[in-house]
Parts: C-alpha cells; structure tokens; sequence
C-alpha cells in the first residue's frame, strides 16, 4: 500500500508537470497563434519541429521561463522563447527560436537570460547555434531591466562576437521582425537568411525613421529580404516561404567540417538491467529516506554500479558506471539512515566530515581520468553542532566546495529532492557551472527547509513587533507562520527554480538518461579541457 502512495505521489507530479507544459507550449494563446497563421507564418514549435532531424531528440531548455512572472503584462510563457538543443542534419545543435505569438516576440528581463544561457551553452559545448529570429526588440516599459547590465540585452551581441573568435557557427534565420540593437544578432551570425514579404532588419522602423529624420518609407523598402540581399549585401540569402528558409539552414549544417572531439570513453549502450519505471516507487514526494544506489541502478547502463569506498563517508555515494554508454563518476547523497565507522547512525541527505572528503578524492580522481561527472543532489546541507564543528565539519566542506569548482571535466546535475544551503553548492548547484542541470518534479531549493526557515523568520519578525510594543498571541503567532511558510515553500518549488532558470528544465524521472547522455553527447563536442589545477586548501 506505501509504495502505491508514493508511486501516486510522484506520477501525479509529473502530470501535474506536464499539465502546466501543455499550458506554455500555447505560448501567447490560440488567437495569437491564429494571427500568426493568418500572416503565413509558422509557430516558434512548428519552425523547430521542420527544422530538426525525424525521430531525434530535442531537449527543450527553459521551457518554464518566466513561469508566473510578469503577470501584470499579460505574462511571458517560456521567456518568449522556445530553445533547447537538437540535431539538424545529423549535427546535435542549440536552437534559439523567438515566439512571436508572446508579445511580438518582445525581450522580457527573462527572456535575456535565457538567451545568455542557450549561448552558454553553445560555448561550453562547442555546438553550433542556429537563432530563428522573430522579434519585436526589448520590452520598452522594463528596459532598465533588460537593456544597460553586464547580462543584458548587450550581452547576446558579445556573445556572438566571442563565438565566433572560438570558429563556434552561428546561422540566423529572419522570419519575421528584427529590430534596433536586435538588427546585430543576424549580422554578426555568420550567415543569414530572410523569408521574402516576413522578414525584415533595421535599426529604427519607419516611425522611428518619420519622426527622426521625417522620411516616409515602408518596411520592405527599408529593410527587407530584398533590400538586404540586392542593395545592402547584408543578408545571404532570400526566399519564398519559411520552409524553403529552413531546407537552407539544414544544407548549411550539413556541410561543416568535422572537429575533434573530447573523447570521453562511450561503449554500446545497454538498457538498465532493473526497470526504469521502478523510480517511481523509490521516490515519493513527501521526502521519505530511500536507497540511492537503488535509485542509480534503474539510471545506469545494466543496472552496474561500481562504488568507490563504499563502507567509508556513507552518506555520500560515489562510483562508477555507463548512462547509454557514456562512462561517468556518479556523486549522489545517500538518502537513507546509515553506520558510520564507528556504528554510529547518520541522517540521510546531510554532508559528514568523512562523506566530504570521499567525494572531493573522487572527484579529483575523475578529472585524472578524464571521466564525465553526474550529481545527483538530495541534500539538506553540512552536519551542524558542536561535534562537527570541531571535526572541522567548515575544513572538509571547503574542500569539497573546490574540488567542485575546480573540476575541469563536464558536470551534469540532476536534482532529486532537497537542494539546501551550502549543500546545493558541494553537490553542483547551478553556481558551480554545471554543463547542465535538470529538476525532478520533487526537486526543492533553498538555502534551508521550509519548516526551519519559516520559524527562523517568524522569530525575527515576533521579536520586531514585540520591540515595538504590540501584543503577538498564539494565534498571530500560528497565522504569521503560516503565512510565511506559504510564502518561502511556494519559492522552494522546481516551477519557481525553473522560473528563474536555476534549473534548464523540469523532467520527467524516466527522461534522467536521456537528458545526461544529450548533455554528454554535447560535451563531448569541446575538445579544450584545462588542467586541473585546485589552488589551496586545508587537507
């Protein structure tokens, strides 16, 4: 009866997922999309879908992007933008589509840092990004927001000036509107194509240009395929219809050379040997302890796990195995109650002395290997209290923290449960520059539980009110609590992690292979792999 709660509980939180999915990939909602249509355009999907290889995976990075964000502006679904990465002829791809239907396809504070981030992921990769352009430019009553800053709006163009110095293609398909400073993404592309009648790029459209310098001029004379191809030279190519455009981008891809790869060990992939439908079951959404290992053995090529010192630092599983035939090192925090060495019991989830310092030696050790690393983070912080303190609980966390940081070889995060504290930092949280990181439905980030922080906050604000002479009962008490708990559990969600982009996506369990062995194909792709070099630290 337990395991059909649990299996209830999380399945339910994958179609709750999914049910808000459906909901964004309407992106600016079914009359906006018969706008688009009307105009003989393509959606932002649909343009993806064409583009793409049949029967390949494309995984959608940022699909909740400004989820519940700007709701006073009518909302922005995925950021404005449909992105993830792809294979076009063959080529695994990043792919960066704005959504006209969302705005005019307008940038929200949002929809920059997911730009910034699919070229992040372009760089760290070596994979060629192809933009399918269709924008009205920055949102103008938040341009303060997305427009001056270090990782703004101005960002996207360095970018494409520094990918280009490090020989990484970039293809620009204009298929509708390219405005103001967007007008440089295109052209500090490599090449750049516009559908005929749909596409156009300019600096100031012709109101701008009426009241500037009292011209009269039309979009197409102004900036169109035709202008940019036969009398500017700005674009490369022009056509009839946005599938003829697309057929181009493909014929494109498929000509590039050939570049050297990493060479991360990959064998023939294998199924796990245990079923993949058992994580479940393993997993419920009410935070239960479980076996991580239990766990790894449905994710891992015929269910072979090899543990790297396994009786010592239990709480913290590391070892070797093959996710779809990629080698990887595998940290995990172990969720359930274990003997340490000296029988004593240990909490699940939580970081000891011992288990830091097993996991930065294995870390170390995969870089000298040249072995990919995954995280599988369920983790509620370091070990507190006197004890640890004086077992230098700080000395061993540091050490871990900069075997993270360090680690020159390619990360991968997925996280399952708890994600708190200093803990989501040891275990690869998205500051430690993960190549990708992925939330389960039961995923939690924050600096620390829920319950904790709310009495942490409710102390502090009893304590402010009683310093100013008012009367705090019980019941003020009981409902202040539960109004910040409210509050903070709601910011602890994976919908208001992906929101923000903390995570690349909300997946589904059963997707947790698919999604590390796309993220390893793409490593795989960047030959540069430093030196390891971790600097100083306390031993």
């Amino acid at each position: 009866m337990e395991t059909q709660v649990q299996s209830t509980g999380l399945k339910a939180l994958v179609e709750k997922t999914n049910t808000y999915l459906h909901k964004i990939y309407e992106g600016g909602g079914k009359k906006a999309i018969a706008k688009q249509k009307e105009k003989g355009k393509l959606t932002a999907r649909e343009r993806i879908d064409y583009l793409i290889d049949k029967n390949t995976p494309f995984v959608e990075i940022g699909a909740f992007a400004g989820w519940e964000m700007y709701e006073e502006q009518g909302g922005c679904p995925a950021g404005g933008t449909v992105a993830g990465t792809g294979y076009v002829s063959g080529r695994q791809c990043v792919i960066v589509a704005n959504d006209q239907t969302v705005k005019a396809g307008a940038w929200f504070p949002i929809t920059g840092k997911k730009n910034l981030r699919l070229q992040e992921i372009a760089m760290q990769n070596h994979l060629p990004i192809i933009y399918l352009v269709d924008s009205a430019g920055v949102f103008l009553p938040m341009q303060d927001e997305i427009f001056p800053d270090k990782e703004h709006f101005g960002r996207i163009f360095y970018n494409n000036a520094r990918m280009s110095a490090q020989g990484i293609t970039q293809i620009a398909a204009v298929m509708g509107a390219c405005v103001a400073g967007g007008a440089y993404l295109p052209i500090m592309s490599d090449e750049t194509l516009m559908v005929e009648g749909a596409g156009s790029i300019f600096l100031a459209g012709p109101y701008l240009v009426k009241a500037a310098v009292g011209e009269d001029i039309d979009i197409e004379t102004l900036g169109g395929a035709v202008t940019h191809t036969e009398i500017s030279g700005i674009a490369d190519y022009k056509f009839n219809t946005e599938e003829e455009c697309l057929d181009q981008v493909k014929k494109i891809i498929d000509k590039l050379g050939h570049k050297e790869k990493a060479g991360f060990d990959r064998a023939e992939p294998k199924a796990p040997a245990k079923a993949s439908e058992d994580l479940y079951t393993i997993v419920s959404d009410s935070g239960k302890p479980y076996d991580m290992v239990e766990l790894i053995e449905r994710l891992v090529d015929n269910s072979e796990f090899d543990e790297f010192k396994k009786d010592y630092g239990k709480t913290i599983v590391c070892g070797y195995a093959r996710i779809d035939g990629w080698a990887v090192g595998i940290v995990a925090n172990q969720r359930k109650i274990v003997k340490n060495k000296k029988g004593e019991m240990q909490m699940g989830g939580v970081i000891y002395n011992d288990s830091a310092d097993k996991a930065a030696r294995f870390i170390l050790n995969c870089n000298q290997k040249k072995i990919p690393l995954v995280f599988l983070q369920d983790v509620t912080g370091f070990m507190v209290g006197s004890r640890s303190e004086h077992a230098g609980i700080i000395k061993d966390g540091a050490k871990l923290v900069n075997a993270v940081a360090n680690s020159v070889v390619p990360k991968i995060t997925i996280v399952i449960g708890n994600s708190y504290g200093a803990g989501n930092y040891a275990m690869c949280g998205k500051a430690y520059d993960p190549r990708f990181i992925y939330a389960w439905p039961t995923a939690k980030i924050a600096v620390m539980g829920g319950e904790q922080a709310a009495k942490t906050l409710l102390q502090i604000q009893v304590a402010a009110m009683k310093s100013k002479g008012k009367e705090v009962s019980p019941e003020d008490e009981s409902n202040l609590l539960n109004k910040i708990k409210s509050k903070y559990e709601k910011q602890t969600t994976p919908y208001y992690a992906a929101s923000h982009l903390w995570v690349d996506a909300i997946i589904d369990p059963i997707d947790t292979r698919k999604v590390i062995s796309e993220g390893l194909h793409a490593a795989n792709q960047n030959p540069e792999i430093p030196d390891l070099k971790v600097g100083v630290f306390q031993v």
